[in-house]
């Protein structure tokens, strides 16, 4: 299984212009690559395998190319036909697409090692050491431990438009090492969970439970307010890239924030039930990565039809956007509308993996609770525990 955790690096100005100046070679070479899959005989390229082996003769001919790391090089190759291959199967899913261009340097901001060429030193404290092939040592704030079962295959060096270093580690963790999934056969509805992406929450479970949206009112109104101050400043200008740094921060910040929301909510659900059951949800990919780190089965249903079928006895009843509260003119079935699709989403992972429904019963909504850590409403069949703490 392959995931990835982010640090903060601290280079000293020495080793940030060495930084800058790789990912500018390797910028360079990415150039390149789509400079000879345009120009060269196609049976010379046409794979990143392929192409890897014009390597030695690019640094022959150029010899900025043996400054950098060679796996590291390899890596950059790999990711033009990545680009490409990215790019072909939007095309396939009917989306209209343009064409790779040259990387300009505020386009290029980071490189990958790859397999070699890195090491993850002194880990004992709250800071760590990151040592780069041709680059040398780079002080990380070690903010998580990476853990003993997971090996390193990919490190990613990345300046942000605000300045700021990350490196990121692409780590994998051997199938045996992972703890070993319930049964199907005992999955039933007290500890599984389908899940709704809701309109006024975040999610809302088959359960009962849900979560607020994040509020980032105060964060939007900040980055309003920097935005005003740059389109102010004269374009070019050292006023005017003080200011648009500070305009980046605030993006980060946001992006952060949502992040770290996501990783809270979605490692509640895998630690909470033993199944999750989902939709086109936003946070789809992380939890599959995380139901593996703990043990959750995480399953994809169909979501056509989820909204207007009654979860009590499946007759469908259109409902427009703004009516919130499903009733059902067959059964006679009420609740909220969101509720309705998460149980109609735990209906059918069910039926997704060949178990059947256990008889439940309805809904009734409760007033607002609070949470340690996340404001949430929630609805609730009986009396349900609160949110577990880890949201």
């Amino acid at each position: 299984m392959e995931y990835s955790h982010r640090y903060s690096v601290y280079p000293t100005q020495e080793v940030a212009a060495e930084l800058e100046y790789h990912i500018d070679v390797h910028r360079q070479a990415y150039n390149y690559t789509l400079y000879e899959y345009a120009h060269v005989d196609a049976d010379n390229i046409g794979s990143a395998y392929k192409h890897h082996s014009r390597l030695p003769s690019w640094r022959d001919e150029f010899p900025v190319f043996s400054e950098v790391n060679s796996k590291a090089l390899q890596r950059t190759v790999t990711r033009f036909y990545q680009n490409l291959s990215n790019l072909s199967d939007q095309k396939a899913n009917g989306n209209k697409v343009g064409k790779l261009t040259w990387k300009s340097p505020r386009e290029f901001q980071s490189m990958t090692y790859s397999q070699s060429g890195f090491e993850l030193k002194n880990t004992s404290g709250r800071h760590a050491t990151l040592w780069l092939s041709k680059i040398g040592d780079i002080k990380i704030r070690y903010h998580r431990n990476i853990p003993d079962e997971a090996d390193i295959k990919e490190v990613t060096a990345k300046k942000e438009t605000t300045g700021d270093w990350f490196v990121s580690f692409g780590l994998e963790t051997d199938e045996d090492d992972l703890p070993e999934k319930p049964d199907v056969d005992s999955l039933n509805a007290s500890n599984s969970v389908g899940v709704d992406l809701g309109i006024l929450n975040y999610i809302h479970t088959s359960d009962g439970k849900t979560v607020d949206w994040l509020d980032l009112e105060d964060e939007y109104e900040r980055l309003r307010r920097e935005q005003r101050k740059l389109s102010r400043r004269e374009q070019g200008s050292n006023n005017y890239e003080k200011q648009r740094k500070q305009v980046a921060k605030v993006k980060r910040h946001i992006r952060r924030k949502v992040l770290d929301y996501q990783h809270k909510v979605t490692t509640w659900l895998v630690r909470e039930y033993d199944a999750v059951f989902v939709e086109d949800l936003d946070v789809k990919g992380m939890l599959e990565y995380k139901a593996d780190l703990y043990g959750c089965h995480v399953v994809q249903v169909e979501a056509t039809g989820t909204t207007k079928e009654c979860a009590s006895c499946g007759v469908e009843t259109a409902k427009p956007i703004w009516v919130r509260e499903h009733s059902c003119p067959s059964c006679g079935f009420e609740c909220d509308r969101d509720a309705n699709v998460a149980m109609n989403v735990l209906q059918r992972g069910f039926s997704e993996l060949g178990l059947g429904w256990p008889e439940d019963t309805p809904v009734e909504t409760a007033l607002p609770t609070d949470t340690t850590s996340v404001s949430a409403k929630r609805v609730c069949r009986g009396s349900l525990d609160r949110l577990s703490d880890e949201v």
